[in-house]
């Protein structure tokens, strides 16, 4: 009988881990890897702004704002919304902000959940990068 339990628990939990999904931060991880200095250098110009980016929510929308250096000037960019657990719920969203540096996102486009977003935007001539974690219920 115990022999019996013991193999039923090993078939169950080799099922389980044949069956676990493992979604990596990146599918080209070590590309992206090789790219990170970019990322530092665009964290450091971003940090040197008058404020940082923002990331507020109203009833039906998520608003990104930027830092007052971009209001009025051209930026392009992306907004990268993360979600650890399931890459399936990731979203990333091109940039298109308004005269005064601000963007609007249907909430309605997001599965509620806890979210890493990662913008990355160049104005200017300059490369800038903002990471932040956003609660969207």
């Amino acid at each position: 009988m115990v022999f019996l339990i013991f193999g039923g628990m090993m078939s169950y939990m080799v099922y389980r881990c044949i069956n676990t999904r493992y979604d990596l931060v990146s599918k080209e991880y070590y590309k992206d890897e090789l790219s990170y200095q970019q990322v530092i250098e665009g964290t450091n110009r971003a940090n040197r702004l008058s404020n940082k980016v923002t990331i507020s929510q109203t009833e039906n929308d998520v608003i990104i704002r930027l830092p007052n250096e971009m209001k009025g000037a051209l930026v392009k960019g992306t907004a990268w919304f993360y979600y650890a657990p399931d890459a399936q719920r990731d979203r990333k969203i091109v940039l298109n902000t308004n005269a005064d540096g601000e963007q609007s996102i249907s909430r309605s486009a997001f599965i509620p959940g806890h979210y890493t977003v990662k913008i990355s935007w160049e104005s200017r001539g300059q490369q800038y990068y903002s990471e932040q974690s956003v609660l969207i219920q």
